[in-house]
């Protein structure tokens, strides 16, 4: 009895672990069809804001997901709950002072989301979704011509986002004060990009790339490598090493973005090589990531010189 007891015992036990095997892997390969990147639009009275979510499985059925609001960095969602086909989540502001502590409701339609939200305060929205496209290139590119953005004279080529506080002085393109986004008229797919900066002590900038993807510029001497840091895609991606120097000295960027895979070489020396951005850092001019977009550099961060800026575009 004893044998045959342990024999049944061993074939349950088997027929469990297989049960279990499917169920697993079934999931893993279905998944929830709320699963994925989403490339948002949060729209308020005269005004429209870009944002992200990303959902994936934790376990067996459970959802979570990271989410990128009107700005800071993405953000982790430890929950998303999704029945027939609505789903909801919150999240806790980023920083004490700001009003993104939010919840937000949405119903799946095929590769599309809509929905509503509202802040702590008690201000509401509405947003829409669309799936966030992959971006992957089925070739190596082929680079054309360099291209100087900044003539080292004047603004020519560039326009600000709100009153411009940027000059042209001795060959330098310089924010004085906190103002304006500075951004290119042009617009770019793939390319590289080369760009030199100079910042004083504790001041802050970024470069945005195609205006959504944000290269972080901080005063960091000295910290660990950090996804808030100097160079770090913001948000998402910290640098393997951190090579920034002391505020006052000129440093560069060398730039590849070849679809979603970037590659930065900080001040001669490679600290992201050919990763994956999930997708856009606040700040970004918009959610559209299939599109072209333009370089953008941050000028509301505090004071920021730059020089130098060359890119190669794709052809």
């Amino acid at each position: 009895m004893k044998g045959k007891f342990r024999k049944n015992s061993l074939a349950f036990t088997a027929i469990v672990s297989v049960l279990l095997f499917t169920k697993t892997n079934l999931f893993a390969q279905e998944g929830s069809p709320l699963e994925g990147r989403w490339d948002i639009t949060i729209h308020t009275p005269g005004k429209d804001y870009p944002s992200w979510l990303e959902v994936r499985h934790s376990g067996l059925k459970t959802l979570v997901g990271q989410f990128v609001s009107t700005g800071g960095s993405a953000r982790p969602i430890s929950k998303v709950n999704f029945a027939d086909n609505k789903m909801s989540f919150s999240i806790p502001p980023q920083w004490e002072r700001e009003d993104r502590d939010m919840s937000m409701e949405g119903i799946l339609k095929g590769d599309s989301l809509v929905g509503t939200g509202v802040t702590s305060s008690g201000k509401t929205f509405n947003w829409t979704g669309k799936r966030a496209p992959r971006l992957r290139r089925d070739k190596e590119p082929v680079w054309g011509e360099p291209i100087q953005l900044f003539n080292g004279k004047d603004l020519t080529g560039w326009h600000a986002t709100g009153d411009n506080q940027w000059i042209a002085q001795d060959g330098i393109l310089r924010s004085p004060h906190s103002g304006s986004n500075l951004v290119t008229d042009k617009t770019f797919n793939d390319f590289k990009l080369h760009i030199e900066f100079r910042y004083p002590k504790e001041s802050n900038s970024g470069v945005y790339l195609r205006g959504r993807y944000e290269i972080q510029i901080e005063d960091s001497k000295g910290k660990l490598p950090g996804k808030d840091y100097l160079g770090a895609i913001y948000g998402f991606i910290e640098p393997t090493e951190q090579m920034a120097k002391d505020p006052g000295e000129w440093q560069t960027y060398d730039v590849t973005l070849v679809g979603r895979m970037v590659t930065l070489v900080v001040n001669g020396v490679t600290v992201i090589c050919n990763r994956e951005i999930p997708g856009i850092t606040g700040g970004a001019i918009n959610s559209n990531e299939g599109e072209p977009g333009p370089i953008l550099i941050q000028g509301d961060h505090g004071p920021i010189d730059y020089r130098n800026i060359v890119i190669t575009p794709a052809k």
